[in-house]
């Protein structure tokens, strides 16, 4: 018998906010003035707030810091799509979605602090604990997006990640289980080109990171990760369908990280000057500030007095963040189980007790 080929597919791209400010009018998402405005508030304040973590830790005030620097576009844009039911599983370089979620920025910074305390996530919020081992946490994601169908739930589990995250193996055992189940799950890609000091074309010869949705038998799509228009519009896509029972979406956000891995990495050994350069043009506050001169929503006095106070409410969760009582021993142990084992029981009285 002739060969014959028995399956093919095409990968989408997003894009609708281009260098300039310039917009693709069929594609804009049905947003208010109020609400393109708040997008890059939101914008801005994830830049602020990184900024102000990096300081921190420069001054011994905060552990290792991953930061957002470049990635906001990505973090807010899928973000702001999100509906209050729906459960987020962050790994650890989502600042933006936090704030988007308005989750106490003071905590955020204690965690990073070397308080876990600060991942005590306030009740009416729907976000899992940090997960720093990288991938894991998709299988997780998966299990609650499968709880949510059996129950007939209407939200979507939303698990991120970075490019790194997709050479993982538990990242395509949890995409094949949403698709062989068909279930209400959306994960974030955060292509940032870098996993730690591996490039994005030394890890994977996938020419897109979407396309590995393609062999779990669910949609994949990839976007312009410094467009906040479109990966908040493709979410939102996403999100519904998912929703509405039309199955998961892996979403690949083509960014760039513009700082280091974390402040425990010197980035300048194993990459070009002329990357960052090239990306600096493509600034996703940049972008959305000439969008919004082009609406006339931008007043230059306004946009000043409101990062002011962005500024402030900054320094304020700094001050919150650094008047809470240090953690006590017992913190350690309060929340790792429902219960304490016998050997757990055991180390708690060894620690207070002050013995090794």
């Amino acid at each position: 018998m002739p060969r014959a080929t028995i399956a093919s597919f095409q990968i989408e791209r997003l894009e609708i906010l281009g260098p300039q400010g310039e917009v693709d009018a069929e594609l804009l998402p049905d947003l208010s003035d109020s609400q393109f405005l708040r997008l890059y508030e939101l914008l801005v304040l994830t830049r602020l707030a990184d900024e102000r973590a990096l300081n921190l830790q420069r001054e011994g005030r905060l552990g290792t810091f991953p930061s957002s620097l470049g990635q906001e576009a990505a973090q807010v844009g899928s973000g702001f799509a999100l509906k209050s039911q729906d459960w987020v599983f962050p790994s650890f370089r989502e600042l933006g979605v936090f704030l988007c979620l308005d989750y106490p920025l003071s905590s955020y910074y204690r965690y990073w602090a070397g308080d876990e305390r600060g991942l005590l996530c306030p009740p009416e919020l729907n976000i899992f604990p940090i997960n720093i081992a990288v991938g894991t946490h998709l299988l997780h994601a998966a299990g609650v997006a499968l709880g949510a169908r059996y129950r007939q739930e209407m939200l979507v589990a939303v698990p991120y990640l970075g490019d790194g995250g997709t050479s993982k193996g538990d990242f395509y055992e949890a995409l094949n289980m949403a698709g062989v189940y068909q279930l209400p799950l959306v994960a974030i890609c955060q292509n940032n080109q870098w996993a730690i000091s591996v490039s994005r074309q030394h890890q994977t010869a996938a020419q897109t990171l979407a396309q590995k949705a393609v062999a779990c038998g669910i949609r994949g799509i990839q976007v312009d990760g410094n467009d906040v228009l479109a990966v908040y519009q493709a979410t939102r896509e996403a999100l519904e369908r998912a929703r509405n029972g039309g199955g998961p979406t892996l979403i690949e956000c083509e960014t760039c990280r513009m700082s280091d891995h974390t402040t425990a990495d010197d980035a300048r050994r194993y990459r070009d000057p002329a990357e960052l350069e090239r990306w600096q043009a493509r600034d996703p506050l940049l972008r959305m500030q000439r969008f919004l001169e082009s609406r006339g929503l931008w007043v230059a006095s306004e946009q000043a007095e409101r990062e002011a106070a962005l500024k402030q409410s900054v320094d304020e969760a700094v001050v919150a963040a650094e008047a809470v009582e240090p953690p006590q021993v017992a913190d350690m142990f309060t929340y790792t189980c429902a219960e304490l084992s016998s050997r757990q029981r055991q180390q708690l009285k060894e620690a207070e007790d002050g013995r090794t």
